[in-house]
């Protein structure tokens, strides 16, 4: 019979037993949390889900009818700068620049010996998957969709791309094939989703090294991309990213990547896969159509914010690509120069992808005015567009959190009666002070802007009418733009005249209550715009138009939806 001392210490090890297990579980709870956050700090990816978006009333052009060159003056600049370009040392070049200069110089069927030797001399400088502190390893899917259009490209060419070559490229420098994709960060104990490029980049190419070896005789399942599931896979990535938008939109420097990894898709996957990728490629085209203005575009991004004092209108990564195809076409303008991102650029210099009609139209010039919403989902940020011939106002974005990895921008004019190609040339409002994680910049109607903060005039800019706190602006024949500029509050007011008296009369007499420009604006003739410059991280600017409350949960907007761009004129 046990003793009560006996007793006691038995209900004393029980209970520090259970203590014991306890705190075994918070510390793995910690240990996975630090884990998951260091992930995302050093990654930038996040978990989240792709979740559909309604549709919205803009349609996405498909139809394709242009006639198109095979090459222009700006893809052979683009060839012969990637087919000059130095090798490099693969351990700290293998990633974007020496599968660039292999490809230049085998399109131009140029030092084809030394490019040969160079590929059966390397062997993986790394592994798929997203860099970080405990996989800094990481990144060589990077190579891999450099490495595999030279595979589909040049493969059956024995003459450019040598035998040996070609199974060196295939049994060792590309080595991910079957059906198991990648998807989490590794060694994040799968609490990480890798980004999309990273995601469209590995998956895409074991896809299509399974494809050239089916293709080429292999009959193991293990390379049958619907056998393996393979394909079924990517297609469901492929529309998660046209219904639910890109997670990493705009986003700098990845952009690039997932772009030219979809067009590897598009160019040699099956006929169901090269269809989602063209579809994707599409309406990814068609927002760039409709966001820039003169190849010169600023909008709000998502990746990465070491980025967010970049200035320059024409450093957008798909800017390079959207040159060299409209350099495509018979009637495009000349002394079409790609200037950055060339590494992108040389996509286009290959691929069997082309815009579509209404999409090159539109790039390169608007046809009428037009306004546009693109809605990017939950814990997002909006993209706002109001435009037409000869103008683009384009919305900066908010700002939701660190941890949101979104970086708002200035709401920017951009006209075509100049030449800028920087932030500091052109008419923009930055929001309170300088750090964009204090805006709300979606403050942006139908050619109207507010924000809290003041407005940014270039200084080549002098005013053609000034009144107490209006200054108006004529730009170009017809166009006016009317500013109020103060330490809290930029309104812009854009319109059509070539009387900017006659503007800033107008202007003042519908707006002459100062106190009431705080949070309402009256266009001369037109809408009578109601706002709060300092609404919360998810809401619209835009309160009510003509008294009537409009949607400001811009977390549940359509993809895509507006006026003025089904039918023009």
């Amino acid at each position: 019979m046990e003793t009560s001392t006996e007793v006691t210490n038995r209900k004393n090890s029980r209970t520090n037993r259970r203590w014991f297990i306890l705190l075994i579980g918070v510390i793995l709870l910690i240990v996975l949390a630090v884990l998951g956050r260091m992930a995302v700090y050093h990654v930038g990816a996040t978990p989240f889900s792709h979740v559909p978006l309604e549709s919205g009333n803009i349609e996405v052009p498909t139809a394709r009818t242009l006639e198109w060159q095979d090459r222009s003056e700006t893809t052979d600049r683009l060839l012969e700068h990637w087919a000059k370009h130095s090798l490099g040392e693969w351990k700290t070049d293998g990633k974007v620049g020496a599968p660039r200069a292999l490809m230049g110089r085998f399109l131009l069927k140029r030092d084809l010996e030394a490019a040969n030797a160079y590929l059966l001399s390397v062997t993986p400088w790394g592994k798929a998957g997203s860099t970080w502190e405990r996989h800094p390893e990481g990144d060589y899917d990077f190579t891999l969709a450099g490495l595999t259009p030279i595979l589909f490209l040049f493969g059956d060419q024995p003459d450019v791309l040598y035998p040996k070559t070609r199974e060196h490229l295939l049994k060792v420098l590309l080595p991910l094939e079957g059906g198991e994709p990648l998807v989490m960060v590794p060694r994040t104990l799968g609490l990480v989703r890798d980004t999309e490029n990273h995601l469209l980049m590995t998956e895409g190419s074991r896809y299509l090294k399974n494809r050239w070896l089916a293709l080429h005789g292999s009959q193991r399942p293990v390379h049958d991309n619907v056998a393996n599931s393979l394909e079924a896979w990517l297609l469901n990535l492929l529309e998660e990213l046209r219904t639910a938008g890109l997670y990493e939109f705009n986003s700098i420097p990845y952009e690039g990547y997932t772009l030219t990894a979809v067009l590897n898709l598009e160019a040699f996957g099956s006929e169901a896969v090269q269809q989602a990728a063209r579809d994707l490629l599409d309406q990814l085209n068609w927002n760039y159509a409709l966001g820039s203005l003169g190849f010169r575009r600023f909008p709000p991004f998502r990746r990465q914010p070491k980025h967010a004092d970049d200035t320059g209108l024409t450093g957008d990564r798909h800017a390079a690509l959207i040159k060299s195809w409209v350099s495509l076409l018979p009637s495009a303008p000349g002394n079409i120069e790609v200037t950055e991102s060339h590494h992108v650029g040389l996509w286009a210099c290959w691929s069997p992808y082309r815009l579509p009609d209404k999409v090159a139209q539109w790039i390169l010039e608007k046809p009428n005015e037009y306004y546009v919403q693109i809605g990017h989902g939950s814990r997002s940020s909006p993209e706002i567009y109001s435009g037409g011939p000869g103008y683009l106002l384009t919305a900066g974005g908010v700002y939701r959190r660190t941890r949101s990895l979104l970086v708002a921008r200035p709401i920017t004019l951009i006209l075509d009666d100049d030449d800028a190609t920087d932030l500091s040339q052109v008419l923009h409002l930055s929001g309170p002070g300088d750090d964009y994680r204090q805006w709300n910049n979606t403050g942006v109607w139908r050619d109207f802007a507010v924000t809290g903060g003041p407005v940014s005039i270039p200084q080549n800019w002098f005013p053609d009418a000034k009144g107490k706190t209006w200054k108006v602006y004529r730009r170009g024949k017809d166009q006016c733009v009317a500013v109020h500029s103060s330490t809290h509050l930029g309104v812009v007011h854009l319109t059509r005249s070539s009387n900017p008296q006659a503007v800033l009369e107008a202007v003042e007499k519908a707006n002459s209550d100062n106190d009431a420009l705080r949070h309402s604006f009256h266009q001369p003739g037109g809408s009578r715009i109601d706002y709060d410059t300092g609404a919360s991280c998810n809401r619209w600017v835009i309160e009510r138009i003509d008294g009537m409350p409009v949607d400001r949960r811009f977390d549940a907007w359509p993809r895509l939806q507006g006026e003025g761009v089904n039918e023009t004129k």
